[in-house]
């Protein structure tokens, strides 16, 4: 809507959950910033939350990740925001955090999995309800092969935390499920393979090349 406003569109109620259109007799160009990929975003939070340490993420907007630095910060991340940057800390376990996914402003789905990988070794026990997606837990499975302790029921999933996780061989379902997979292994004691990483790359460049800069011990493998 930003865009098209910019080229000459009549739009009323930009940020609103209503938008009134007038139509006009022609566009014209104009120049837009495509703005940050907040799931990006929060899932290299999560992973900073999941393995500890002390990371600043630029070329950020804190504007749309309320709920998700909400949830990190219950979960004991200490998050300091600049324009467009945040900077997170996390020097103890986590703590788990219970959520309900939702359409925006909501919890979003697409950082569901990521959370999940979380919670599998928060202090404590959570539920996660999906509410937008059927089938949408696959990575519960593969998370359980490192030592996760997941239970479904229904809609929701059942997880009690455990100290440890422990690297094994797993394979990625989908795009988000593979980015919580990595965010499992890189919590994990030992070694995690986590194969079909082709869903890894429809959603986030280079992903491992970002971990590893930051001191996260990964690498592609083929």
């Amino acid at each position: 809507a930003n865009l098209l406003a910019a080229m000459g569109a009549k739009i009323s109620g930009i940020g609103t959950d209503r938008l009134v259109i007038q139509g006009v007799d022609s566009l014209h160009g104009a120049t837009h910033a495509v703005i940050p990929d907040r799931v990006e975003t929060a899932t290299f939070l999560c992973a900073v939350a999941a393995a500890g340490g002390d990371i600043t993420l630029t070329n950020v907007r804190t504007d749309i990740l309320d709920v998700a630095m909400d949830k990190l910060r219950e979960a004991g991340v200490v998050l300091t925001t600049g324009p467009n940057w945040i900077r997170a800390q996390m020097a103890a376990r986590p703590k788990a955090v219970s959520f309900r996914t939702t359409e925006y402003p909501g919890f979003p789905t697409d950082m569901q999995a990521q959370f999940m990988a979380l919670n599998c070794i928060a202090d404590g026990s959570s539920r996660v309800t999906e509410t937008i997606f059927e089938n949408r837990f696959m990575h519960v499975q593969e998370m359980n092969r490192l030592g996760a302790c997941i239970g479904i029921e229904g809609h929701t999933a059942i997880i009690a935390g455990v100290d440890h996780l422990v690297g094994a061989p797993v394979m990625a379902t989908d795009l988000r499920a593979s980015a919580s997979l990595v965010i499992a292994g890189l919590a994990a004691r030992g070694e995690t393979v986590v194969d079909r990483i082709y869903h890894l790359d429809r959603g986030y460049d280079r992903m491992e090349d970002k971990l590893s800069a930051v001191g996260a011990d990964i690498r592609r493998i083929g």
